[in-house]
């Protein structure tokens, strides 16, 4: 979910966790003032040297950033109005490119008053410019992951966790290195523990569809999700413990106060952008609730935490950045995208429903009947169609980070001055339909990246922050689950066609996606 710089002074209520005591390995710590700023011991912040040397070359002809942001306060409200309300998300950027004939531009994006201090950024909408938000050698990615402001640290229990971290921040490697350890720890738990509870998800909607002729997927979804997650990750049941079945309902809650300043909750209007928008939802309404999801992953993450010690981060931290790379993105994850992956598969048709079953049924009796890695390399079409599902509704649409010195940017038609200390901002969306790139580009294509040549655009396939073509580091803010992500991403459909021929939605919305009802599902028959 995107990025900015303002850090909480909130007056209200802080999550707390264990203070001046080191915690104890076989209890979770427990509130108690005050919060602490960052980092287990005191703030280490290194600050990148500033490069004085002039922007660089191009061969393209220099224009200057069209746009505006207007006048302070009314520019970015009436811009925040266009954005959610007299406009919509998608027209607020295909107006802007109609108007000033440039895919790179000068705008504001929400929430703007009275919660960003600086709502300005330069806007970058091509398949071209885009890239830039990679490149951390020229922009800084501190505090920007939601964009132009920052959720209060009350919400992640004082810390600044991974995602809001630059990679030249000394705690940036550390925690990476943490979230590589857990990946790797418990890779052999993945693939079955994902059959298991995703068997159980189809099971549910077979009952829901028999009772009343449709099923609603997110619900079971979420359960499932943060079932499988819990299980594989951790070795956890969390219906087995005190935290039951209320995590999804905890998660998403938390999650709403982090977001709700750049989500539209369906609420009118007047109630949601004078509150909603223009207000933080106090941390202290969900303190206990977080404190539950804490408790938990404490309680289940003793090897993690170990690890954690070891690598030179407190227990306490950890916890709390294991829990936002589990919840926030991971379970975010997977609640935007297998929606969304269902919607282009459903509304391609029996044809491409058909030609995946075929494909995938045929690799795994060709592995034993065992879904393993080795059998979904042997499933081109259905690697294709996860690529494809993830190039045309990216589950993080929005990306932003600030520039670390003048530099040049460049579109496909001009090169743009840009000044250090900028705010760039890129909408993922358009930049990878760009039809400069991909034929075809608003179209749902599932074998796009069969073959070949289909394969030489993986590159512009940008979903992890990062091109699929490159592996997530240290030194760079790709997401450190890509593989991770890929992979489940893949069982959904492995499993979904091993056990149906077919299946009907209906698509409707949510402030997080699609949601999805399930009308048919017609079991194997061959």
């Amino acid at each position: 979910m995107a990025s900015s710089t303002l850090s909480s002074s909130s007056p209200f209520l802080q999550l707390e966790f264990p203070s001046t005591r080191k915690p104890s390995k076989s209890r979770p710590s427990s509130f108690v003032p005050p919060i602490r700023a960052s980092v287990s011991e005191k703030p280490s912040i290194s600050v990148p040297s500033r490069s004085v040397a002039a922007p660089e070359a191009s061969k393209l002809p220099i224009r200057k950033i069209p746009g505006d942001c207007g006048i302070p306060f009314i520019g970015p409200y009436k811009d925040r109005l266009d954005y959610f309300y007299n406009q919509g998300r998608d027209e607020y950027f295909k107006s802007r490119i109609q108007k000033y004939q440039s895919t790179v531009f000068r705008t504001n994006m929400p929430p703007g008053p009275f919660i960003a201090q600086n709502p300005n950024v330069i806007v970058l909408l091509d398949g071209k410019s885009f890239p830039i938000l990679f490149d951390v050698t020229k922009v800084d990615k501190r505090d920007v992951f939601t964009g132009t402001f920052m959720p209060s640290t009350e919400l992640t229990g004082g810390y600044r966790v991974l995602s809001y971290l630059d990679p030249s921040e000394p705690r940036h490697g550390q925690l990476k290195r943490l979230m590589f350890f857990l990946l790797k720890s418990r890779r052999d738990q993945v693939i079955p523990e994902f059959h298991s509870s995703y068997t159980q998800l189809f099971e549910t909607l077979e009952k829901e569809l028999a009772q009343k002729g449709k099923a609603i997927f997110g619900d079971a979804n979420d359960q499932a999700a943060f079932n499988f997650l819990t299980r594989s990750l951790y070795g956890s049941n969390p219906g087995d413990t005190k935290l039951g079945l209320d995590g999804p309902k905890l998660v998403q809650k938390w999650v709403l106060f982090q977001l709700s300043p750049i989500l539209k909750l369906g609420l009118p209007k007047l109630i949601e952008d004078s509150m909603i928008h223009s207000f933080r939802l106090p941390p202290a309404l969900i303190k206990k609730d977080y404190q539950r999801l804490y408790d938990f992953f404490y309680e289940s993450s003793g090897f993690v935490l170990d690890e954690a010690e070891r690598l030179g981060v407190s227990r306490e931290e950890a916890c709390h950045n294991l829990l936002f790379a589990t919840c926030f993105n991971s379970f975010g994850g997977m609640k935007i995208f297998f929606p969304n992956v269902l919607k282009w598969i459903g509304r391609a048709g029996v044809k491409l429903h058909t030609q995946l079953a075929r494909e995938i049924r045929t690799a795994v009796r060709s592995a034993g009947g065992n879904v393993t890695m080795a059998a979904m390399e042997q499933m081109p079409l259905m690697k294709s169609v996860v690529y494809e599902a993830f190039r045309i509704d990216p589950p993080v649409p929005l990306q932003f980070g600030r520039a670390k010195r003048d530099m040049v940017i460049e579109s496909h038609e001009h090169a743009f001055q840009v000044k250090e200390g900028e705010m760039l901002f890129g909408f993922q969306p358009f930049a990878t339909k760009d039809p400069k790139i991909f034929d075809r580009a608003e179209e749902f294509v599932g074998d796009r990246f069969v073959g070949a040549e289909g394969e030489k655009l993986l590159k512009h396939v940008l979903w992890s922050n990062g091109p699929e073509t490159e592996t997530p580091t240290v030194g760079n803010k790709q997401c450190a689950g890509k593989d991770f992500v890929m992979l489940v991403s893949r069982l959904l459909i492995v499993e979904l066609f091993l056990r149906y021929d077919s299946f009907e939605i209906q698509v409707g919305s949510s402030p997080l996606g699609s949601s999805i009802t399930l009308t048919s599902l017609k079991r194997a028959s061959f």
